[in-house]
């Protein structure tokens, strides 16, 4: 499930699979690589990143963090050291519904990113949120165990994982 040695086109996946749901066009990629794809792991939390730091810290095992961080402008909810330490753990890629930080560093990371723009300021740690819920964003319901593929065409979700070739 390496991301970095299969190459992802979603165009050629939409045309292989006219079932996938798209994402509404929302998003940039912030991260290192540019393509990614995993199964889907979930938050939901608003201008609070403690479900995302708890998350980054448990094995990914090559899973898409998707975060429905209710689409706030207001602060970031993943920076530098959170993605260091999901790149650690095996996460293929962080999908924010919300805002990054530290882009230059995300940037230089080998991982995916994908976010709806960057802020300096840091969220609040409340504690706050639920994990492992569908989510609804972006004209697009994502479930925990469906499968997300991201480039910089734009982001698509299957049920099952797609074949790559």
């Amino acid at each position: 499930m390496m991301t970095n040695a299969i190459e992802i086109v979603t165009p050629d996946l939409c045309d292989a699979h006219p079932e996938v749901a798209v994402l509404d066009p929302l998003f940039a990629n912030f991260g290192g690589l540019e393509a990614f794809y995993g199964p889907i792991r979930t938050i939901k939390c608003f201008e609070d990143n403690s479900m995302v730091k708890q998350a980054v810290a448990e094995p990914g095992n090559g899973a898409v963090l998707v975060v429905d961080a209710g689409g706030s402008h207001r602060c970031a909810m993943l920076g530098d050291m959170l993605a260091e330490q999901a790149v650690a753990n095996g996460w293929a890629g962080v999908v924010m519904y919300g805002c990054v930080r530290d882009v230059d560093i995300l940037a230089a990371l080998p991982i995916g990113v994908q976010a709806l723009g960057s802020h300096p300021r840091k969220s609040d740690k409340r504690g706050e949120g639920q994990r492992d819920i569908d989510v609804t964003f972006a004209g697009v319901t994502l479930k925990p165990g469906q499968w997300l593929y991201a480039d910089n065409n734009g982001i698509i979700v299957a049920e099952h994982e797609l074949p790559l070739s």
